[in-house]
């Protein structure tokens, strides 16, 4: 008996009797697919999590997809996977792309319903159950689930405070943007014979165009806020700064591969909007803006402002790496 034995006989006690808003109901089959490139630590913290969900034990499965780590992260994986029947372990090592890891735990899955976590997340133990219950209820096929960041205990870095403020306000990426992040999207197998998978051709961006595609269906983009799992925060600048120079790269990859939705009138990579300074009434919606010290209010404008700059240069790299590959 492991470890885990209290909480599984828990859950075998009670998926007899479920019931949802009342009414006895089975609970659908979910496949929880995560993507992880070197990343040992995190995908041990959200193997654990998912270990302890209260959804059925026999609904569910995790799908762990390795995109060709070089450390321990493959260890890892399969010795968490022989302790638990439910984890399998699939490997994406021809295309180096975490949409192309998706789409390999998706050829796989064999649940109705697809839940994509990152290999850094933690799940509460009643996130799936919670998840699932809301997905039902709305009768959805996307949804995003709440992200909330965490925070070191000290408080964390100047950094740190900026990415916990500005981190994963997924009702507004779903409202405004059009598209919920990967890092905890609820999908409809449905959605996928329809749509079509993620884009492994992308670097970044590849949550965007797949949400963008399933909008443009016709389908609505639900939003689950009582659906709570737990982003690690970036601590430093230099952590902030290169997702966001990924992002730009992403935003050129778009629109070379999709120009038909992505395509504009100013080439992506002479476009001059990132490298200008941010409107600061835009950095001064950050929640709790008037709490901040004088230090801390200028410490995040210039982080928005390198952030922009960062991004512009991902798009200028991008087009670089194109044109030179194109030339040989």
């Amino acid at each position: 008996m492991n470890e885990y034995s209290t909480h599984d006989e828990r859950r075998e006690e009670g998926e007899k009797s479920q019931e949802w808003d009342g009414e006895a109901r089975e609970w659908p089959q979910v496949s929880v697919i995560v993507p992880v490139y070197n990343d040992p630590t995190g995908l041990r913290d959200t193997l654990d999590s998912l270990i302890e969900q209260t959804y059925p034990t026999d609904a569910h499965e995790v799908l762990v997809v390795d995109n060709g780590s070089t450390d321990e992260t493959p260890a890892v994986a399969r010795e968490v996977a022989d302790d638990h029947e439910r984890i399998t372990v699939l490997v994406e090592d021809e295309i180096q792309s975490s949409y192309a890891a998706r789409n390999r735990g998706i050829e796989h899955a064999g649940g109705e319903i697809l839940a994509f976590v990152d290999a850094d997340m933690i799940a509460e133990e009643e996130w799936l159950a919670d998840a699932v219950r809301a997905f039902e209820r709305t009768d959805a096929e996307y949804m995003g689930c709440n992200v909330e960041m965490v925070p070191s205990e000290d408080g964390g870095s100047l950094a740190e405070r900026y990415n916990v403020r500005t981190g994963f306000p997924i009702d507004h990426f779903i409202e405004n943007l059009g598209f919920a992040p990967t890092c905890c999207l609820l999908v409809h197998r449905s959605v996928i014979d329809d749509v079509g998978p993620f884009d492994s051709r992308l670097l970044s961006g590849g949550d965007r165009e797949f949400g963008h595609r399933v909008r443009d269906s016709g389908r609505e983009l639900q939003f689950a806020p009582e659906a709570t799992i737990y982003h690690p925060t970036r601590s430093t600048a230099d952590a902030i700064l290169r997702k966001s120079r990924r992002v730009g790269r992403g935003v050129y990859q778009l629109r070379v591969f999709h120009p038909d939705r992505y395509d504009s009138a100013v080439p992506v990579a002479l476009n001059p909007l990132p490298y200008l300074p941010p409107r600061p009434e835009r950095v001064r919606n950050v929640d709790g803006w008037s709490d901040f010290s004088r230090r801390e209010k200028v410490g995040f404008y210039l982080l928005s402002y390198a952030r922009g700059i960062c991004n512009g240069l991902g798009r200028l790299e991008e087009t670089v790496r194109r044109r030179v590959r194109a030339s040989w």
